[in-house]
C-alpha cells in the first residue's frame, strides 16, 4: 500500500452528445468570449466539418478569425504566428478545434498570448507555472474532432523545442478549457488509420494511469472503465466510422485517460515523445507500437494490478491473457509490431538509440512508470520495439 497522501483535479463544464455543436455561441458566451480566435490543423480547416462549424457562429453573428498553421508536431513558429493573428485580431478567446495538435495549440496561444516572458519559462517543473500572469491567460472553449489525447480536458499543452528536439510540457490550471463541446458526430470522418492511432492513445493513456505508482482510486477508477471502452468500443469505431455510439465511448474514453493521467504516465509516453520530435511520427501510433514491450517490461511490478483490469474487462489469462488482447487489437487495427513498420527507412545508429534513451530518461513522463526508467532500461525497451520481441 503506497502512503494515501495525494492531490486530484477533475475536469470542466463538457456538453456531451450528438449535435451539441449547435450550442458553440452560446458556449462561447457563457465563456466571456466575443471575439474568438478558431484553431484548427490545416487539413481539418479544408473540411466541411469546419466550414459548418463556421456558419453556425456566422448565423449567430459571432465575429471570428481563423488560424492553421499547426504542424502535427506543433513547433514555437506555430505558436508565434497563432499569437500574431490573435494580436492583430483583437481576439479575446480561442476555440480549440480538431485533434490533439490543434487543442494544444489552442491553449498554448491563449496562455502565451498575454505573456511577457518566453513560453519555455513555464514549462511543467515544479512550480514554474506560477510565473505566468494569470489575469492575462484568455479562456477557452475546446471542439475535439478526435478521440485520443483528451487535450480537452486537461491544464497543458505539449509544444516541441526544435533547438533540442525535445517535446516539451506547458502548464497551467487556467490552460484548461472553461467548456468543451464533445460532439461524437464530429468525428463521424475520421479515417480509420487516425481512428486507431488516437484510440490508442487514449487506452495508453488509461493504461499507463492505472499502473502508475502512487494513490489515486478516482483516477485508477476513471482508467480501468477508460480501458474497458477502448478495448470493446475501438475495433467498432475503425471498422464503421458511423457507429456514433461506438464514436461517443471513445470520446468519453478519450476525456477519462486526460483525467487519469494526472497520476501519471510512464515509459510508453516517455519513448514515444522523442521518436515523434525526432522522426514526426503519429503520437498515438507510436504510443501503439510501444505498449506491448513496456508492458512486458513492467510486468513484476503490475502484474496483480493487470489481473484485476483483465476480470474487470471480461479477459481470462490474467496479465497473459491481457497482454495477448493489446497484441489482437494491434493487430486487428493495422499498428505495425516494430519501430520499422512504423517508420519508413529507419535510420538508428548507435549513437541515436543513445540520444533517444537519454531523452526518455528525462522526460517528464518517465518518472510515473512503475519500474524506474534507466538508460539501459529505456536501450533495452528500444531494441525490442525495433526487433518485435515482446
Amino acid at each position: 500500500m503506497t502512503n494515501p497522501v495525494s492531490k486530484w483535479n477533475y475536469p470542466t463544464t463538457i456538453l456531451f452528445g450528438v449535435g451539441r455543436i449547435k450550442e458553440l455561441p452560446g458556449a462561447l458566451a457563457a465563456s466571456g468570449i466575443r471575439k474568438p480566435l478558431f484553431v484548427t490543423d490545416p487539413g481539418l480547416a479544408k473540411l466541411p466539418v469546419v466550414a459548418s462549424t463556421l456558419a453556425i457562429l456566422d448565423a449567430a453573428k459571432v465575429p471570428y478569425g481563423v488560424f492553421s498553421d499547426v504542424k502535427p508536431n506543433p513547433v514555437e513558429a506555430n505558436l508565434t504566428a497563432g499569437i500574431e493573428v490573435f494580436s492583430k485580431g483583437g481576439h479575446d478567446g480561442v476555440i480549440a478545434f480538431g485533434g490533439g495538435s490543434a487543442l494544444d495549440l489552442g491553449k498554448l496561444i491563449a496562455f502565451q498570448a498575454g505573456q511577457s516572458r518566453p513560453v519555455w519559462d513555464f514549462e511543467d517543473i515544479g512550480d514554474w507555472w506560477t510565473r505566468a500572469d494569470a489575469d492575462r491567460i484568455v479562456p477557452i472553449v475546446a471542439v475535439p474532432t478526435t478521440a485520443g489525447t483528451g487535450s480537452e480536458v486537461g491544464r497543458a499543452g505539449v509544444i516541441t523545442h526544435e533547438a533540442s528536439h525535445t517535446k516539451k510540457v506547458i502548464f497551467h490550471p487556467k490552460m484548461m478549457p472553461a467548456i468543451v463541446i464533445a460532439d461524437p458526430e464530429l468525428t463521424a470522418g475520421m479515417p480509420p488509420f487516425i481512428t486507431a492511432g488516437t484510440g490508442m492513445d487514449a487506452l495508453a493513456h488509461c493504461l499507463e494511469a492505472y499502473c502508475a505508482p502512487g494513490y489515486h482510486p478516482m483516477a485508477d477508477g476513471i482508467a480501468v472503465e477508460g480501458v474497458r471502452l477502448v478495448l470493446e468500443n475501438l475495433p467498432k469505431a475503425f471498422h464503421d466510422g458511423s457507429d456514433l455510439i461506438a464514436r461517443a465511448n471513445m470520446m468519453s474514453a478519450a476525456a477519462m485517460g486526460a483525467t487519469a493521467f494526472q497520476k501519471g504516465l510512464g515509459a510508453i509516453h516517455s519513448l514515444s515523445h522523442p521518436i515523434g520530435a525526432l522522426y514526426d511520427t503519429h503520437h498515438g501510433m507510436t504510443n501503439a507500437v510501444f505498449m506491448p514491450y513496456v508492458l512486458a517490461f513492467n510486468r513484476e511490478a503490475i502484474e496483480e494490478r493487470i489481473e484485476r483490469l483483465a476480470a474487470y474487462c471480461g479477459i481470462e489469462g490474467g496479465f497473459d491473457g491481457f497482454a495477448a488482447r493489446i497484441l489482437k487489437l494491434r493487430e486487428e487495427l493495422k499498428v505495425p509490431h516494430t519501430l520499422s513498420g512504423l517508420i519508413r527507412d529507419l535510420d538508428m545508429d548507435a549513437g541515436r538509440k543513445e540520444l533517444i534513451a537519454d531523452m526518455a530518461i528525462v522526460d517528464p513522463t518517465a518518472g510515473g512508470n512503475p519500474l524506474k526508467l534507466t538508460k539501459e532500461g529505456a536501450l533495452r525497451l528500444l531494441e525490442d520495439a525495433i526487433a518485435g520481441t515482446v
